[in-house]
């Protein structure tokens, strides 16, 4: 009788946390900062766009002079993110769907309904896009870059531990504090050229992250709101 070779893939152990969160860098968002498994920090701007073309020529120049000041006055990296995502207003066609129902009036009734699956179909087809503009303001421990014995243990070893949380909540005031005081530096540059800055809140980076990590299961499945949360958790006994 033939012998079947031996396979070569490693069985997993049945234990072992195979989610792929482990590998995120990101440990844990609170108080509107991203903590990173590194033991750096990050803030996200969520920044107004400016029609730059329809600025005159010395609007323009003057932009892009204030720009540049601006950036010669930073003694640290900054990351510009230019996220593009499909349009989902789901939640104001639904709205619209509810107040066509309520109309007493037969032809407001069937123009309201004949809207919103015009907007339905339309988005299907054309699969209209919209921009967001981000900027990421980074707070790192150390600029020393690794050795490569220290990259490789990173990669093997990308879970979280209790040590690294201990040490992240020990240190989080004061890189809250350095941290503030970089966004409000940014936003300042960024307001005095045109640039509207607002800080994103915890409960808006949550979400961001959960739409970049889970692109399609985000549109089917959204995170449930804090009164949602809260009845949840009463539901089940927590509160």
């Amino acid at each position: 009788m033939e012998q079947k070779p031996k396979s070569t893939v490693r069985k997993r152990d049945k234990n072992f946390r195979a989610s792929t969160q482990r590998f995120l860098p990101i440990a844990e968002i609170r108080s509107d900062t991203v903590l990173l498994k590194n033991g750096g920090y990050r803030a996200v701007l969520e920044v107004e766009a400016l029609n730059f073309n329809l600025k005159s020529e010395t609007e323009q120049q003057g932009i892009i002079a204030g720009y540049g000041a601006f950036m010669n006055t930073l003694g640290f990296p900054l990351q510009i993110v230019v996220r593009s995502t499909k349009t989902n207003i789901d939640t104001y066609l639904e709205q619209m769907r509810a107040i066509g129902e309520k109309h007493e009036n037969e032809l407001l009734k069937a123009q309201t309904l004949s809207y919103v699956s015009f907007m339905q179909r339309l988005i299907e087809v054309a699969e209209i896009m919209q921009k967001h503009f981000y900027v990421v303001v980074p707070l790192d421990k150390s600029l020393r870059k690794k050795t490569l014995i220290e990259q490789f243990f990173d990669w093997i070893h990308p879970e979280d531990s209790m040590t690294k949380a201990s040490a992240r909540n020990r240190e989080f005031a004061q890189g809250a504090r350095e941290l503030k005081e970089r966004v409000e530096l940014v936003q300042t540059g960024l307001n005095s050229i045109g640039l509207h800055a607002n800080r994103m809140t915890t409960r808006g980076l949550i979400d961001l992250y959960y739409q970049i990590y889970n692109p399609k299961t985000s549109q089917r499945q959204k995170i449930p709101g804090d009164a949602e949360m809260d009845q949840l958790k009463t539901e089940k006994g927590v509160l």
